[in-house]
């Protein structure tokens, strides 16, 4: 089964099986705080499959703010939109888009060629960038289609360390059943790219939080 269709089969109970409250909140949390959100800040979450960081995002931003969501799973995003739509959170826009090749116009902006100055005061990544073969590429984007100085944070996984690599076999386990590759660690593009870091390993390590001001965009660049 292929990644695709593992989260299109999955998405109608994918909050019940993430693990999210035992595990992986923390990082949400900690990665969205990191953020510096305010009520009225535009923040673009990629990957968000089914919007498990909506009510942390929305909370922040209030519903001044704009929450954009992307994902390449309809599935998901159908769970994402009942889930804003219960919550009445008018201020949710969702975008189904391979986050590789995003473009500005796809979060209903300009390009910079065209006098755009990008959408996104903050972009957020849990947990999606090391499903993406070439999270590089996803980076680059989204970094290109945020505003000059926007914060970004990234939030994912690595093998435990010290006294929590007993639980490595485990960690191996859950990522390999969700399709992510646990020695991606996209959070290094965050310490490469940008300025004001922030950073937090939880979980014995499994987590790892990376949180940044952008100083530079990455048309074309590693």
């Amino acid at each position: 089964m292929s990644r695709r269709q593992r989260y299109t089969w999955f998405a109608p109970a994918y909050d019940v099986f993430a693990g999210d409250w035992p595990v992986y909140r923390v990082g949400r949390v900690t990665g969205i705080s990191a953020l510096r959100l305010h009520p009225g800040t535009v923040v673009v979450d990629i990957g968000c499959g089914t919007g498990l960081n909506f009510p942390l995002l929305h909370q922040a931003v209030g519903s001044t703010g704009r929450i954009i969501g992307v994902d390449s799973s309809a599935e998901m995003l159908a769970q994402a939109r009942a889930k804003a739509s219960r919550n009445g959170w008018e201020n949710v826009d969702l975008v189904c888009a391979d986050a590789t090749t995003l473009t500005p116009a796809q979060l209903g902006q300009r390009s910079a060629e065209d006098g755009g100055e990008g959408v996104a005061e903050a972009v957020l990544f849990t947990y999606s960038l090391s499903l993406m073969r070439d999270w590089p590429a996803a980076w680059r984007a989204a970094t290109t289609a945020a505003r000059p100085g926007a914060r970004v944070a990234v939030v994912d996984m690595a093998l435990p360390t010290g006294a929590a690599t007993v639980f490595a076999p485990l960690t191996r386990l859950a990522c390999a059943v969700g399709g992510s590759d646990i020695s991606a660690h996209p959070w290094t593009a965050v310490e490469r790219d940008c300025t004001d870091i922030k950073s937090w390993s939880l979980r014995g390590g499994h987590l790892q939080v990376r949180a940044g001001t952008i100083v530079r965009t990455l048309p074309g660049g590693s």
